[in-house]
């Protein structure tokens, strides 16, 4: 039996209680990684850091990144930020993993089933949980799936625990129960962005490109250019299969 992690994080707010017009979805990814190709992506991750921070500490988050941000705002030298994005997307184009990810378009959503409708969060959770288990079906055989996500808080960590277990335990209208829990673990692992997780970074990272792809695919996007090669595809390319946008 293989062991798989399934690193999550999302991109934008879940809320339908106040639409941002300039960023209507709600964006969950799904980093599906095999245990020895994490733990090789990680010690790339771990010289990458040394290399520019001389520390391994420094936590890579995408907006921190995009806006210069703490320790990185070396990237305002130029010379500096163009080897800083080479290295940093080789690492990403080369490590093997599988991205499933989930959009909701919040303004479609209320104005189809209402402000009152079901969460976001769940809807999408749902979404990656069914794909990720179809690819390791396919492709990976038997596997042993942990979950983790970035703790948000103590009531939003146990939130959305419970509706994971939630999903595991009745099914949902595409996979029963019993084929969920033969394949996940019961339980989130919850980490605090001071753990310095490599694979939570490297959810981080894909998560705003997809967003942004998802809201207008014509614009350049060369982040998602870069990991585009990485989402489940089918026949028809990876939309519905690598990501699912809801509602249609």
């Amino acid at each position: 039996m293989g062991t798989y992690h399934l690193f999550m994080d999302e991109s934008g707010d879940h809320s339908l209680k106040s639409v941002d017009s300039s960023f209507p979805v709600f964006v969950l990814v799904g980093l599906l990684i095999e245990d020895s190709e994490y733990l090789r992506m990680c010690n790339q991750i771990e010289a990458f850091k040394k290399k520019y921070f001389n520390t391994n500490e420094v936590v890579l988050h995408n907006r921190d990144i995009r806006k210069c941000n703490g320790a990185f705002q070396i990237l305002f030298d130029l010379n500096i930020k163009r080897k800083f994005y080479n290295d940093l997307e080789k690492i990403l184009s080369t490590a093997n993993y599988k991205i499933v990810a989930s959009a909701i378009n919040k303004e479609k959503h209320i104005e189809r089933y209402g402000k009152l409708a079901d969460d976001p969060y769940e809807i999408a959770l749902t979404f990656v949980l069914e794909r990720v288990l179809f690819e390791t079906d396919a492709n990976h055989g038997q596997t042993s799936l942990r979950v983790m996500i970035e703790g948000r808080g103590d009531k939003e960590d146990a939130s959305l625990a419970k509706r994971y277990n939630e999903i595991l335990y009745r099914g949902t209208g595409q996979v029963t129960s019993d084929r969920l829990r033969r394949t996940y673990e019961e339980g989130l692992i919850v980490r605090k962005k001071s753990d310095n997780d490599c694979g939570l970074q490297l959810a981080d990272l894909c998560a705003y490109p997809i967003a942004r792809h998802v809201m207008n695919s014509n614009e350049p996007n060369p982040a998602f250019d870069v990991i585009k090669s990485k989402i489940r595809s089918g026949a028809r390319g990876f939309m519905g299969y690598g990501i699912k946008i809801f509602p249609q």
